[in-house]
């Protein structure tokens, strides 16, 4: 992982401080849940570019739009592309920050020329399963049948398997078309890491293409690019199941699949069982952590985590404040609200106190 601190680490801790202060404030004692703090920073002018997951794209995007009245000499934009992309265009100092659903890989840190960068975690959600098909208003799937349905190894929705979880249902015999994305995507790698930690390598060996921002997949599949790209492909094609965040799902009208948890439980992709998901995750001292196949009878098990990156040493103190500027609004009481709107979980608060500890290490 990404070391954080260092003899050259050079902290600015000026536009963040009071804020950092105010959010550790808001873990009581014991370590109980209390409001993430509100934004209440001066505004600040500069002009800031990031690409990367899609994922976390319309909290971005509409959390830039808020920013224009509160701070109109601020200009940001954020292009998406999927997280290999962002991940990418850091490390080869083309943007000022990216979007990743998943770390970077430690034989990928030195790729990075900007030097040592942060992790910002922003928001949470769950990843759902959604399809399309008629007639069929509530499903049920195992990791299991999840696994051999995306390995092409279950091809029809009327397969034994499908209806054994799904007893009262009346299930088409129809053929199943499997949605995937096309481009390097941080919600592959969290669908992935997923199965291979249910039935994977880390359960009986169902699911045999491990993890990552792109996979191996069998022939048949159908690709889209990004997170809207794939619900294109699901609204346009019946029979189809594919992985979508829940805020691209929600606008796209679908249905979506309770899956079955570590605890044996059919869960719905909530909000609510998002943070009971990220009440049980393990949080490392650089801010990763993983969300998926969580501990807890309410955990829904594809609950997904998302971060902006960013070098810790900027090319000037403008810069550094812009970054500093914007990162904070996303993870203040503001922000945080406005994630909820848009079908994003905000993050608890030990996850919200590394984010603003992390913050405070970009400087110039």
């Amino acid at each position: 992982m990404n070391i954080l601190s260092s003899p050259r680490h050079k902290a600015f801790v000026g536009i963040a401080g009071a804020m950092l202060l105010a959010t550790s404030a808001g873990t009581a004692p014991g370590g109980s849940e209390t409001a993430a703090a509100p934004f209440t920073l001066e505004p600040v002018s500069g002009d800031l570019t990031g690409s990367g997951a899609t994922f976390p794209a319309a909290f971005y995007n509409e959390a830039i739009a808020e920013l224009e009245s509160l701070a109109p000499d601020l200009t940001i934009e954020y292009s998406g592309g999927g997280s290999g992309t962002g991940r990418s265009d850091l490390a080869a100092q083309l943007k000022d920050f990216a979007g990743t659903d998943a770390p970077v890989k430690d034989e990928d840190v030195s790729t990075f020329k900007g030097g040592e960068f942060v992790y910002v975690p922003t928001v949470l959600a769950p990843i759902t399963l959604s399809y399309n098909l008629e007639g069929v208003d509530t499903l049920n799937l195992t990791p299991s049948t999840i696994a051999k349905i995306f390995q092409l190894q279950i091809t029809n929705w009327n397969d034994a398997a499908i209806a054994a979880e799904n007893p009262d249902a009346t299930l088409p015999d129809e053929q199943i078309v499997v949605v995937r994305r096309a481009d390097g995507s941080g919600t592959t790698e969290n669908f992935s890491h997923f199965l291979d930690n249910a039935v994977g390598a880390g359960g009986d060996g169902t699911w045999t293409l491990g993890y990552g921002s792109e996979l191996e997949w069998p022939d048949g599949t159908q690709a889209g690019d990004g997170n809207g790209g794939g619900a294109q492909l699901i609204t346009d094609t019946p029979g189809s199941i594919g992985y979508v965040d829940l805020s691209d799902a929600v606008e796209s009208g679908f249905v979506f699949a309770n899956v079955q948890n570590k605890a044996g439980n059919f869960v719905a992709p909530t909000l609510e069982a998002t943070t009971a998901a990220a009440a049980n995750v393990t949080l490392n001292d650089d801010g990763t952590f993983f969300t998926g196949w969580s501990d807890g009878d309410e955990a829904y098990p594809i609950a997904a985590q998302t971060w902006i990156i960013a070098y810790t040493t900027q090319p000037d103190a403008d810069t550094a404040a812009a970054l500093q500027y914007f990162l904070t609004y996303l993870v203040s009481a503001d922000g945080q609200g406005l994630a909820e709107e848009l079908s994003y979980a905000p993050l608890p608060a030990a996850i919200r106190d590394v984010a603003m500890a992390n913050i405070a290490k970009i400087g110039a």
